[in-house]
């Protein structure tokens, strides 16, 4: 399969649904599965560069922890300006524990991009001092007793004033809602062509490995973790996503 496909990985009925992780074969379809997925994503990762363009100090790193593909962290580059003679003097650094997704993330850059690309677990990397943090639906897919732990590491490292972006799928505090918003984001995925079929393949294979948490217990947590303040800037469904500043 070639890169940049259509998502029909669950399209098929499957006797058994694996566990959900990013192979290969979810690379090669992942920039349709994300939008499809995900309501507001690409809104997300434009004001990911803004907010990158106003929080970025000079001398300082700029993250982007589970990268994935590395949109949101090429959003920071070009709003940092580029290669260009204008550009502010951040290392910019992708991260993620996919193999497949680091590769593929090389190769969407062109190659004067200034982008550094490590394949690490996000638990297990010593953080320089930086002014960004970007965490775009990547907390949720970290066992929920680590989560503080790796916040912690993350603000340790990050300059007075710092800036965190944390974008998550949400669980809502009123069961009522919560099963609304499930109901809402289905028929979002219905209305970007997934069938009833793939959406529930997709649940069972995503249920155990993708653990959301609501609103509250994300800003208590950053709190504990040090940071100053925070605010969701930016909710569509059951998707939101934080700032919050050392």
């Amino acid at each position: 399969m070639s890169f940049n496909q259509r998502d029909n990985l669950f399209a098929e009925l499957r006797s058994d649904t694996t566990l959900f992780s990013f192979n290969d074969s979810v690379v090669d379809v992942f920039p349709d599965m994300i939008q499809r997925s995900v309501p507001g994503y690409s809104t997300v990762v434009r004001m990911t560069g803004v907010l990158a363009e106003q929080y970025a100090q000079p001398g300082t790193c700029v993250y982007d922890i589970g990268c994935s593909l590395g949109e949101s962290i090429r959003s920071a580059e070009h709003a940092l300006g580029g290669n260009t003679s204008s550009r502010r003097d951040c290392r910019l650094i992708g991260i993620d524990n996919s193999g497949a997704m680091i590769r593929r993330a090389k190769e969407q850059v062109q190659s004067e991009s200034r982008i550094e690309w490590i394949e690490a677990d996000a638990l297990e990397v010593d953080f320089a001092p930086c002014s960004v943090a970007i965490l775009n639906f990547t907390l949720q897919f970290i066992p929920v007793e680590q989560r503080l732990s790796l916040l912690k590491s993350i603000h340790s490292a990050m300059v007075p004033g710092g800036l965190l972006i944390l974008s998550e799928k949400l669980t809502m505090a009123d069961p009522a809602m919560d099963t609304l918003m499930i109901d809402l984001h289905h028929d979002f995925k219905r209305s970007q062509g997934y069938s009833d079929l793939e959406i529930a393949q997709k649940r069972d294979a995503i249920e155990n490995v993708l653990i959301p948490e609501t609103a509250q217990s994300h800003s208590d947590r950053l709190s504990e973790a040090g940071f100053s303040s925070s605010s969701i800037w930016f909710q569509c469904l059951n998707f939101a996503s934080f700032i919050a500043v050392a």
